[in-house]
């Protein structure tokens, strides 16, 4: 499902559509989310870190670059903890995000986990539907 931009705009392959003002705020909200996701790792809060990491999910994924970086994150604490499901599944959707990305194929919301289906639409939480400034379906 591709993403259209307040205004009609379908989203390019940047993730950002034209409006660079847009780009910066979505940038400064992804680098806020791995920032709040590195101190509660740092504290072994797991549950809060992987909560900082799904809203960077949201935040990335209609963004090539930022999305794959999003599922190294991912995979990453998922190694920390051992967690071999999350971890190959992780690696799969690794290996799945160019695809998604360059079909515009993506599940607008998907909050990136393995414990989700990779193709399922979830609902934006509002502060990041601001941010992001688009309709979902």
């Amino acid at each position: 499902m591709p993403l259209r931009l307040a205004g009609g705009k379908e989203q390019g392959m940047n993730g950002y559509g034209a409006d660079r003002g847009k780009k910066q705020t979505i940038a400064t909200a992804l680098a806020a989310e791995y920032r709040a996701q590195e101190r509660a790792q740092q504290r072994s809060d797991f549950q809060l870190a992987w909560h900082h990491l799904e809203r960077a999910h949201i935040l990335a994924q209609t963004s090539l670059i930022p999305h794959i970086v999003s599922h190294c994150r991912m995979l990453r604490l998922a190694v920390v903890q051992r967690d071999a499901r999350e971890t190959v599944g992780q690696i799969i959707r690794l290996a799945l995000t160019p695809l998604g990305n360059l079909t515009g194929r993506l599940p607008i919301g998907n909050t990136g986990r393995s414990t989700v289906s990779a193709f399922a639409p979830m609902e934006v939480p509002p502060d990041l539907r601001t941010i992001l400034n688009h309709e979902i379906g």
